[in-house]
């Protein structure tokens, strides 16, 4: 009403910036530096156009504040561009891209496993990370070895350093969750795996690979940030599960079926088992639990009747 040409003008504008304010609110976009841009280069036109366009005189005190903090507004947001452009130019030039050093001084530390207490690695993500190995399995040498927002390529990279120089009997991988966020092809998630798979044979290692955990968007209404995208990522990890699944089958090792006793009838994950739709908290990580150590024990119980292999793949 104090600006009517800017009705007009700014409709466009206006439209571009509630899409890429919806589109942060998704997980699978949260952060991405093309929609903050995108929210950002709207917004900077549209307060240009509001100082241009024809207007009431005099212009009401309230039109004036609501002006003032949306130019205060958009550069705060050019402001967190800023810091997050810096942020991923850092990322790119780290040295360690998969973060080795995470876990350098606590490999150092460990000794030699025990011949009375098998060891066990657990290698994965962020769903890994959070979980407290020696609340669920008191006693055992279980190592923790996740690394939030990891793909498979960088797990494959801390295979040596995170579980081979450790020397465990059997390896538990959960990975792929993030992979198939970022898009990265099935075909490459799969490859990943098998060189994972390869080296931990040859090293003697028993690898016991698990099944993604399904996801699902149930609290969304109490965080917008627990948003999962709609479309493929259901299937895909039903297809990835599947591959792993005939993998495991074929080449003789054990499948860790998380997903069967996660996932509710309409194929999401139970909404009592994670918070935000995708972490497990404590009774997510309770029904983990008795699976995974049915898969160790198994796992152990094949090492009785394969043949005797030296560690780097020597007979």
């Amino acid at each position: 009403m104090a600006a009517p040409e800017l009705a007009h003008a700014g409709a466009p504008l206006l439209e571009n910036v509630r899409q890429a304010t919806e589109m942060l609110q998704v997980g699978a976009t949260r952060g991405h530096l093309g929609v903050i841009y995108k929210l950002l280069l709207n917004a900077r036109i549209y307060v240009q156009i509001a100082e241009t366009v024809p207007r009431a005189n005099p212009f009401s005190n309230e039109v004036q504040r609501q002006l003032a903090e949306l130019r205060i507004d958009v550069d705060e947001i050019e402001q967190h561009f800023r810091v997050l452009l810096d942020v991923k130019e850092e990322r790119l030039r780290n040295a360690d891209r998969d973060n080795l050093a995470r876990y350098a001084e606590a490999n150092s530390m460990l000794g030699p496993p025990s011949p009375e207490e098998p060891r066990v690695v657990f290698l994965g993500d962020s769903i890994t990370d959070g979980w407290t190995l020696n609340q669920y399995f008191p006693g055992r040498d279980y190592i923790n070895r996740g690394i939030s927002g990891q793909i498979t390529s960088q797990m494959l990279a801390r295979m040596k350093a995170d579980v081979l120089d450790l020397e465990p009997q059997v390896m538990v991988l959960l990975a792929g969750t993030n992979d198939i966020a970022r898009g990265i092809s099935q075909q490459t998630i799969r490859d990943n795996l098998s060189l994972i798979a390869d080296l931990a044979v040859a090293h003697g290692v028993t690898p016991v690979f698990a099944s993604i955990l399904p996801v699902s968007d149930y609290h969304k209404t109490n965080n917008p940030n627990y948003e999962r995208p709609p479309g493929p990522p259901p299937a895909t990890i039903l297809a990835l599960n599947q591959w792993i699944a005939d993998m495991c089958g074929g080449r003789g090792f054990v499948y860790l079926d998380y997903f069967a006793k996660t996932v509710d009838p309409d194929g999401y994950l139970q909404a009592d088992l994670a918070a935000d739709g995708l972490h497990p908290d404590g009774a997510g990580y309770q029904v983990m639990a008795p699976l995974a150590h049915d898969a160790i024990m198994r796992a152990l119980e094949s090492r009785k009747s394969a043949p005797r292999r030296k560690r780097f793949g020597i007979f």
